[in-house]
């Protein structure tokens, strides 16, 4: 079988890459291979991948800073996303979660788990896109195509650009606090539940109770970037226990 899927292989074992590089390549795949998170990083900037697997424990940058650096740029937030790691601790399993890691590939590798994330992660990745696609805001409008601002009491926040202004004044936000708000302002004050923002966030479908426990530091993030004091919701409000919606003029 062939595609034109492109896959980044980043680990500093030369004996686990080839190994990885022969399963994809043999199944179709595309390969780039990268010694580590800066070799990755100088890559995704001349290629274009459609996963990332990585190794965790690297020197220079290890797979924890090479996630947040990739989930940070806007050109690369929604690339699925998957450890090759040794750690099998739950704290390690913990903290990849809270990051947004789609799936942890523990070594040594059997080829037929690496086939099957990989394929059931593209295809949800294609299914995120489409999602995305569909809930623009110039569908959620009716819009004109050209359209490309966004208004909600004092936000303005340009879809095209990726960029949010609270009255007159930028505010800089990462990739996934930028889309998390897109959303919410997409829905003009309706609520949003935990699950929906986090499957937009970090591309994974879970249950009410980890979604909430992960978007909680995402929500306070950009409360605070939006000029909200400690303790205060400000524009974003918390339903409890049904979800989270954008503050209107009208509230």
């Amino acid at each position: 079988m062939e595609t034109n899927t492109t896959i980044l292989v980043v680990d500093d074992e030369p004996d686990i890459r080839e190994q990885i590089l022969i399963a994809l390549e043999a199944d179709g795949y595309q390969v780039l291979i990268a010694n580590n998170g800066l070799e990755a990083l100088a890559t995704l900037k001349s290629q274009a991948v459609n996963l990332i697997l990585t190794d965790i424990a690297m020197p220079d940058m290890n797979g924890y800073q090479l996630y947040e650096r990739i989930r940070d740029n806007l050109h690369w937030a929604l690339i699925p996303f998957i450890f090759l790691t040794a750690r099998t601790l739950d704290s390690d399993v913990r903290y990849g979660k809270e990051l947004g890691v789609d799936d942890y590939l523990t070594k040594p590798i059997r080829v037929n788990d690496l086939l099957a994330i990989v394929r059931g992660k593209l295809r949800r990745a294609e299914q995120l896109t489409a999602s995305i696609a569909v809930m623009g805001p110039s569908s959620q409008s009716g819009a004109n195509e050209d359209q490309r601002y966004l208004d909600a009491g004092f936000l303005r926040i340009d879809s095209e650009q990726h960029r949010v202004w609270v009255e007159e004044d930028e505010v800089k936000l990462s990739a996934k606090e930028f889309v998390l708000l897109e959303h919410l302002a997409q829905q003009g004050g309706k609520i949003a539940s935990p699950q929906t923002l986090i499957q937009i966030t970090h591309g994974f479908e879970t249950d009410h109770v980890e979604a909430g426990a992960l978007l909680r530091p995402l929500i306070l993030s950009v409360r605070r970037k939006l000029g909200s004091t400690v303790g205060d919701m400000g524009l974003i409000m918390n339903v409890r226990g049904v979800g989270y919606r954008l503050a209107m003029p009208d509230d």
